[in-house]
C-alpha cells in the first residue's frame, strides 16, 4: 500500500503531462517559464521535472509536443508499479477492449490467412455476410478498391478493411470455387456478437459442460443461457471449464457466482491502501443453487477466474480441479484521456470470502521476472507433482461452512491436482505447431473436402463419431512439414501421433462447423476434463472433497 505513496509524484506528472499538452497546443507556440509551468500543475511539481519540461518544450533543437513527451514519460513511471498497472494508447485502446465487449461492428465472418490469401472458413448465421450471399470456402480478392488476394497483408490490416461502423457498406470482390468469374457482393456492417461461452455440450446424460474463454460484458447472460439449455437436456451437474481463462469484467465474476450461491455468501472483497473494503453478497437470485459443480482452472486461469473459482471454494459450493491458477488479484481502475488512450492503475487487493489475497507476490517495477512465473513453475516441477507447491503454514485459511483447510499465497490450490499431461509431447510436434504446420494442412483440406464432410456428417455429434485420420492424410501433414522445414523424426512422430490426429481432427471439425466443435473433440483426451467428469460423477467422492 506504500508503493502508491511513493509513487504520487510520478502519478502527478502524468496529469500534468497531460495538462502541458493542452496548454502548449492552445498557446500557439507561445514560451512558458519554469514559473508558468510550476503555476500550472501547482506547487508539488517537483522542480528539476518542470526545468526538464521547460527546456525540451521551449529549447530542445527539433520540435517535441508535450503530448509525445507525455507518450514516453506514461509508460516509464508505470513500469516502475506493479505489472498490471498499465498505459494503453489510443492506437491500441479499441484492439484491447473490444474482444470483451461482447460484440465489433463488422461484416460477420471467421477467416484464415495461413497464407497471402483470404478464405472464409465460416459465416455467422444470420449475420450480414449471409445475407449478402457469402459462403464458406469464397476467397477475397478486393476489398471496395483494393486488392488483398496474393498481397501478403497482415491480418489486422485485412480486419481494419472489414470493419466498420454498422450501417456502412463495404464492396467485396470474391473468388468462388466452379465459378469462373469474380462475384462482388455488398455487405452492409452490423453488429457482430462476440461470445465468451465457447462450448455447452452435454457430456453424459446427467453431466453438462459449459467452456468460458473470457469475462466479457455478455458473460453472465450468456451463462444463464447456457445453463438453461443444458437443463432442458437433463443436466444435473455442471463441469465449468475456465482453464486459459485470464479474466475480464469483475461484475460478470460476480453475477455468475451469484447464479451458484444462496442468499448473504460473501463472493469477493476488495481493499485499498487505506483498508477500506467493498463487499460484494450473493442475493438469492441466483437459478442453479441446486448443481453439482466442479470448476477446471490452470496456471493460466487469472483475476475474474479466480474470483469464481474462489468464492466457490471459499463456500465449499463446487470443487475446483486442475492446477494452481495465476495469481492475479490486483484491482485496476481505467482512467480514460480525452485523446482516447487510458491508463490502468492498481487501487486495490482482491480478497477471497475466507480472506486470501489472490494476488501472488511481485517486485515494484520487475515484470521480467513476473512474466516468467509459470515457466518457474513448470522448471521447479509444480505443474508436474502437487507436492511442489510450496506454501506457508502462515497462509493456511478454512472454507466459511465445512472449515476444511486451503492456503493463500497467490492464485487458487485446486482441491484435485491434475498435473500437466507431458508423455505425448516432442519436438517434432511442437516444432509442427510452431510452424503452423496444423493451421495450413488442415485449411487446405476444409477447402478441398468441406462440401463432402457437411454432406457425410450432417452435425458435430456425427462427424465426431464418423470421422477418421486416414494415413493418407498424415503423410500429407507430414510433407507439409518438410516444406516448412520441420523435418521428420519417426520416433518423436510416434510418441506424439495420437496428439497430431487428434489436433488434425479438432481443427478440421472446426473449419466445417464452429469452436464448440473443436472443444467437443480436442477434450476427448484431456485428462483434467477425465479427472472433472469422475470427481462429479461420484457422489461420494464429490461430496468428500467438499467436507
Amino acid at each position: 500500500m506504500k508503493f502508491l505513496q511513493k509513487y504520487a509524484l510520478p502519478i502527478l506528472v502524468v496529469i500534468s503531462l497531460f495538462f502541458l499538452g493542452w496548454i502548449f497546443g492552445h498557446r500557439n507556440g507561445r514560451q512558458l517559464t519554469e514559473g508558468q509551468i510550476n503555476i500550472l500543475v501547482g506547487s508539488r511539481m517537483n522542480d528539476k521535472l518542470a526545468k526538464v519540461v521547460s527546456y525540451i518544450g521551449n529549447d530542445y533543437i527539433e520540435p517535441i509536443t508535450p503530448d509525445s513527451l507525455a507518450e514516453l514519460a506514461i509508460p516509464a513511471i508505470l513500469e516502475k508499479l506493479d505489472p498490471h498497472s498499465a498505459y494503453i494508447p489510443a492506437r491500441e485502446f479499441k484492439q484491447v477492449e473490444e474482444p470483451l465487449q461482447g460484440e465489433f461492428d463488422g461484416i460477420g465472418v471467421v477467416f484464415n490467412m495461413a497464407t497471402d490469401t483470404v478464405i472464409i472458413l465460416n459465416v455467422i448465421p444470420s449475420g450480414p455476410s449471409q445475407k449478402a450471399g457469402i459462403i464458406a470456402g469464397d476467397r477475397i480478392i478486393k476489398v471496395n478498391d483494393t486488392i488483398i488476394a496474393g498481397q501478403k497483408m497482415p491480418q489486422s490490416d485485412v480486419m481494419k478493411r472489414l470493419r466498420g461502423p454498422r450501417g456502412t457498406q463495404v464492396n467485396l470482390s470474391l473468388k468462388r470455387q466452379n465459378i469462373a468469374e469474380p462475384v462482388v457482393v455488398t455487405v452492409t456492417r452490423d453488429a457482430i456478437p462476440l461470445n465468451s461461452v465457447e462450448a455447452t455440450v452435454m457430456l453424459t446424460d446427467n453431466i453438462g459442460f459449459i467452456r468460458l474463454s473470457q469475462f466479457a460484458r455478455t458473460s453472465h447472460r450468456e451463462i444463464k443461457s447456457a445453463i438453461d439449455t443444458l437443463r432442458k437436456q437433463g443436466m444435473k451437474s455442471l463441469i465449468l471449464d475456465l482453464r486459459g481463462n485470464s479474466g475480464g469484467f469483475l461484475d460478470q465474476a460476480i453475477l455468475i457466482a451469484n447464479e451458484f450461491l444462496e442468499r448473504g455468501k460473501l463472493i469477493v472483497y476488495t481493499e485499498d491502501r487505506n483498508q477500506k473494503q467493498i463487499r460484494q453478497h450473493s442475493d438469492g437470485r441466483g437459478k442453479a443453487t441446486d448443481l453439482d459443480i466442479a470448476v477446471l482452472i490452470d496456471e493460466s486461469s487469472a483475476s475474474s477466474s479466480e474470483i469464481l473459482a474462489g468464492a466457490l471454494q471459499d463456500n465449499d459450493r463446487g470443487t475446483i480441479i486442475g492446477r494452481r491458477s495465476f495469481g492475479k488479484g490486483l484491482v485496476q481502475q481505467q482512467i480514460p484521456f480525452a485523446d482516447g488512450s487510458a491508463m490502468r492503475l492498481t487501487v486495490a487487493r482482491y480478497y477471497t470470502p475466507s480472506g486470501r489475497c489472490i494476488q501472488k507476490p511481485y517486485k515494484l517495477g520487475d515484470k521480467e521476472d513476473y512474466a516468467k512465473d509459470v515457466y518457474n513453475r513448470y522448471k521447479d516441477g509444480e505443474l508436474m507433482h502437487a507436492d511442489s507447491i510450496h506454501v506457508a503454514d502462515s497462509l493456511k485459511y478454512t472454507t466459511l461452512k465445512s472449515g476444511r483447510a486451503i492456503y493463500g499465497g497467490g492464485g487458487i490450490i485446486p482441491d484435485v491436482f491434475v498435473p500437466v499431461d507431458t508423455t505425448e509431447y516432442s519436438d517434432y510436434y511442437g516444432n509442427l505447431n510452431t510452424k503452423g504446420v496444423f493451421i495450413q494442412y488442415t485449411l487446405g483440406y476444409v477447402d478441398e473436402h468441406r462440401d463432402e464432410v457437411k454432406a457425410k456428417y450432417a452435425d458435430v455429434n456425427a462427424f465426431d463419431k464418423g470421422f477418421v485420420v486416414t494415413e493418407a492424410m498424415v503423410k500429407d501433414l507430414i510433407a507439409m512439414g518438410e516444406k516448412e522445414g520441420v523435418k521428420y523424426n519417426e520416433e518423436q512422430f510416434n510418441t506424439s501421433k495420437a496428439v497430431i490426429e487428434l489436433i488434425l481432427k479438432s481443427l478440421i471439425a472446426r473449419d466445417v462447423y464452429d469452436q464448440e466443435a473443436f472443444t467437443i473433440i480436442y477434450n476427448h483426451r484431456n485428462e483434467l476434463l477425465k479427472e472433472g467428469m469422475r470427481v462429479i460423477n461420484d457422489d461420494e467422492v464429490y461430496k468428500n472433497l467438499l467436507k
